[in-house]
């Protein structure tokens, strides 16, 4: 079940928030303008579908989000714990970041931990299956999906470059709990 919890960013033990209902979590989130939205499992899928199988049962759903947010692009993401670069994947998006374009992702399957540092907060949102989260541009912000991911996800672009991330410098991210 996903779930949102908040921490002072000087308190990595003490949540501010938590919970699990989607209603609170999007209240919460919208607070500091990151888009959250548990969407109903629209379409089922084999575990090991390809991109392109993903894809065109999403097409929908992606056309009417990319008129929304005027994005470009899609693409599919998968990460497995046999996926020969998931370690080092992984140490590259742990580290605090942020991206000129909004970071948004629909989690097909699996779950992974959306981390924003916002206002002398620290939002941990668990994402899992069926939820959408949308990642302002220039916001501060990490991702973990443990040392064993899995997970599958759209993603959505409005640049053709894709994921492009601009790292802080701030080690904040070493203060706070892993997945």
């Amino acid at each position: 079940m996903s779930r949102l919890t908040v921490y002072g960013e000087d308190a990595p033990g003490v949540a501010l928030f938590d919970d699990t209902e989607a209603g609170p979590v999007a209240a919460e989130l919208a607070k500091i303008n990151v888009g959250f939205e548990r969407w109903e499992a629209p379409v089922h899928l084999a575990p090991d579908a390809p991109a392109e199988v993903i894809l065109e049962a999403y097409r929908p759903y992606l056309d009417a989000l990319m008129g929304k947010t005027g994005a470009g692009s899609a693409d599919v993401v998968k990460l497995t714990p046999d996926h020969p670069m998931a370690g080092a994947l992984r140490e590259k998006f742990l580290q605090e970041h942020t991206h000129s374009e909004d970071e948004i992702r629909f989690f097909v399957a699996g779950s992974g931990h959306f981390v924003i540092h916002e206002g002398g907060k620290v939002y941990v949102a668990l994402c899992e299956a069926g939820d959408l989260i949308r990642v302002p541009a220039g916001a501060r912000h990490w991702f973990d999906a443990g040392r064993a991911p899995e997970f599958t996800a759209l993603r959505v672009f409005t640049h053709t470059e894709g994921w492009v991330a601009q790292f802080t410098g701030d080690t904040i991210s070493d203060r706070f709990p892993l997945a």
